[in-house]
């Protein structure tokens, strides 16, 4: 079962495991360092809050609700060293408090605004999402990293 991450004790959790992340931890599998996998947790968050990553159109948007939305929303994790969106690519070096700071403000953001603000809220890839979706796609996402380090 996904933790939810809208319900505050279950935020802390996944903030408390978070905390146990370093910039030294190193990943049981995949090429990215711990600065770089908090960079690509925090895309999907600049996905929501910003404008900063463009969104899917036509038949690009038709193809990933057909073929990826599904994983991506649904409860079973994702397999070791899944295949990634482009966006979501780090390659460059980053820097790891700044990125685990952006992450711990993202998780407090999206929990403090609430399932209200989630359900049928519009993805950049996927369209309408329910609440459970989102939360499924979040802290599905984060603990398939979170596991990768160690965490």
């Amino acid at each position: 079962m996904i933790k939810n991450m809208f319900d505050r004790k279950e935020a802390d959790y996944l903030l408390a495991r978070l905390d146990k992340l370093f910039a030294e931890s190193r990943p049981e599998w995949g090429k990215m360092d711990a600065a770089q996998m908090l960079a690509h947790l925090n895309v999907q968050f600049e996905m929501v809050y910003s404008d900063v990553h463009p969104k899917a159109t036509g038949v690009k948007k038709f193809l990933l609700k057909l073929f990826v939305k599904n994983g991506v929303v649904n409860e079973k994790p994702y397999p070791k060293n899944s295949r990634t969106a482009p966006a979501f690519i780090q390659i460059s070096n980053k820097n790891f408090e700044k990125e685990k700071e952006r992450l711990v403000d993202f998780i407090n953001k999206t929990q403090k605004l609430g399932e209200s603000s989630f359900e049928g809220r519009e993805s950049n890839s996927f369209g309408v999402l329910t609440v459970k979706e989102w939360n499924n796609s979040f802290v599905k996402h984060m603990d398939h990293h979170f596991i990768q380090f160690g965490v």
